[in-house]
């Protein structure tokens, strides 16, 4: 159990998070599609997208940057696809399923669209090769602030073994000088917007 964060920093975060959703919800179309489009370049040429079999993305919302041209491009390419799935029971656990072209969908209780669970085509985070991530806010220290569910957060941190390379995608506009840190959250491996690639492995 962690210890409660103090009222500072979770009003710093709450605001933060407002401010930040609003940025990215206020890009135009053009802004969103140009940004997929830029997004499709960085990553998809990069070594830990080609050499990947089993990927795990998501479906864009909230004016989140959207990597539906790198998850065609993968399918494509004949690597297995993976959207994470959020259960009715435990409330906050989230598992990645494996979607394809037979894939059935549903909107989950905050009215996203997700695949109908099946416990047959989902994998365990450790055997992935690669975990993108959405975000809200990033900074040049690797910090992910995300949605405030802590549904990756919780995901990551109940796995045992060695997670895959993770991925934070996000707009350019997302990134901070500094965020306020809670001692659950997981930093990324690197950051890909679609700009550029920031990767913050230690000597990396």
């Amino acid at each position: 159990m962690f210890p409660p964060l103090s009222p500072t920093i979770l009003s710093d975060r709450k605001h933060l998070r407002q401010q930040l959703r609003r940025t990215r919800r206020a890009l135009s179309a053009a802004a969103q599609k140009q940004a997929a489009h830029g997004l499709y370049r960085q990553l998809s040429q990069h070594p830990w997208f080609r050499r990947a079999r089993h990927i795990a993305l998501y479906l864009a919302s909230d004016g989140e940057i959207s990597p539906h041209l790198v998850m065609q491009h993968a399918m494509q390419r004949g690597k297995a696809v993976y959207l994470p799935v959020i259960s009715r029971w435990p409330q906050r656990h989230m598992v990645f399923q494996r979607i394809d072209g037979t894939t059935r969908w549903r909107n989950n209780r905050f009215g996203l669209r997700e695949p109908v669970p099946d416990a047959s085509r989902q994998r365990p985070l450790w055997t992935l090769d690669l975990l993108c991530l959405p975000l809200v806010g990033f900074d040049a220290q690797g910090e992910r602030l995300g949605m405030g569910g802590g549904f990756y957060d919780r995901a990551l941190a109940a796995c045992s073994l060695p997670l895959p390379p993770l991925l934070g995608l996000a707009h350019a506009c997302q990134q901070v000088e500094r965020l306020p840190q809670a001692p659950w959250d997981m930093p990324l491996d690197a950051v890909v917007t679609e700009q550029l690639w920031l990767d913050f492995r230690r000597g990396a």
